[in-house]
């Protein structure tokens, strides 16, 4: 059975290792070089309840993690997030990725938040597919952004804008 939960201080070396598989075999990532476990500590610690991570877990294994981070450190963004989700390459294409944007889209609407944005670089069409399933809109492509594994990549953005009141 497949749990989500918020994330702990525990889970790191998880996400860590989750994390790190991605830098270096996908292009979900544009980070090249592998984190330590005190990076992902700082990265984890430096967060409020805008920015929250969460994580599936699978019989006591963390699965896959998620996150909601800073668009930027300019004061007027804090109102907009970007979202991250990294799944263990066991267990890809189980719905583990779908689950985890909910939760994250359902955590959004509570907080102060206004929109989310998304980054998927070119040949992740099933990101597109999760995110547009979940109320995001492509907004434009960034083309040719990107070099990894020697490629130059293009990279779509999306957005899930919260309707508010007022």
């Amino acid at each position: 059975m497949l749990t989500i939960r918020k994330a702990t201080v525990a889970d790191l070396p998880s996400i860590t290792e989750i994390y790190n598989e991605a830098i270096l075999n996908t292009t979900s990532t544009f980070d090249t070089e592998v984190k330590t476990l005190d990076d992902r500590k700082v990265w984890f610690t430096n967060r409020d309840e805008n920015f929250p991570v969460i994580v599936a877990e699978r019989e006591r294994q963390i699965v896959g993690y998620a996150a909601l981070n800073k668009w930027s450190e300019r004061k007027a963004y804090d109102v907009t997030a970007e979202i991250s989700v990294y799944i263990h390459p066991d267990s890809r294409k189980q719905g583990i990725g779908k689950q985890l944007i909910e939760m994250l889209v359902a955590i959004g609407e509570q907080t102060q938040l206004q929109t989310i944005l998304a980054r998927i670089t070119e040949g992740n069409d099933h990101s597109i597919y999760l995110h547009e399933r979940n109320g995001f809109k492509t907004v434009g492509v960034l083309r040719r952004v990107g070099k990894k594994f020697e490629k130059l990549l293009d990279v779509t953005v999306m957005q899930k804008v919260f309707e508010r009141k007022s």
